[in-house]
């Protein structure tokens, strides 16, 4: 019998075998979601958007030392989860910067090291890269450096991902897991992470 006869039999035996395990209804895992949430207070139904600005306004509005910046925060953002912000807190706490991640993270470190609670937004997450550095190497870093006499605890970057499901390769990335493997670095993805930090859907 030729090697090619044996291993044409072992491939048709190895696919019948995987066929098999495909069609079994058994299944290992079985997602049952949780169906009794404790919600306090009164209960609002909000899209992902209007639950990220109910969140920022809160912080906003709760804390005094609070501050939103990034590129077009000032007129809503690009998803709108900054509308009427600015109008409300003034252009001192809402306020754009110019095109240029690595500045807006730079300023988030400064800010929170001073005592602020910012709040950086990097429009899409796939422009993070430029931020990479400061992020990684300074904020990731800044209380190890330090010996615990400082921090930038109170910084917040928002950089939604994977939002836009038709803009190719700059506009659809999700690279929140270079980040989660960093020490001293906190990534919360999507609503569930984000509910206990504001409180809120975010």
């Amino acid at each position: 019998m030729s090697i090619n006869k044996v291993c044409t039999r072992c491939v048709r035996k190895l696919l019948r075998r995987e066929v098999k395990l495909l069609n079994s209804k058994r299944n290992h895992f079985v997602y049952t979601p949780d169906t009794t949430v404790p919600v306090k207070g009164d209960r609002l139904e909000m899209n992902m958007y209007q639950a990220i600005n109910n969140a920022l306004d809160t912080v906003l509005g709760t804390d005094k030392s609070s501050i939103i910046f990034g590129e077009d925060v000032g007129f809503g953002g690009v998803f709108r989860c900054t509308v009427g912000l600015r109008d409300k807190y003034g252009k001192q706490r809402v306020f754009n910067t110019p095109l240029c991640e690595q500045g807006i993270i730079g300023f988030g470190i400064g800010a929170a090291v001073m005592g602020t609670t910012a709040i950086a937004e990097i429009q899409f997450a796939d422009y993070i890269f430029p931020a990479f550095d400061q992020i990684v190497n300074e904020a990731a870093k800044y209380r190890y450096r330090s010996g615990g006499q400082f921090d930038c605890g109170k910084l917040t970057i928002r950089a939604p991902c994977g939002a836009v499901g038709h803009g190719a390769l700059y506009h659809s990335q999700s690279p929140e897991a270079y980040f989660a493997h960093t020490p001293g670095l906190k990534v919360g993805t999507y609503i569930f992470d984000c509910y206990d930090y504001f409180g809120k859907a975010m």
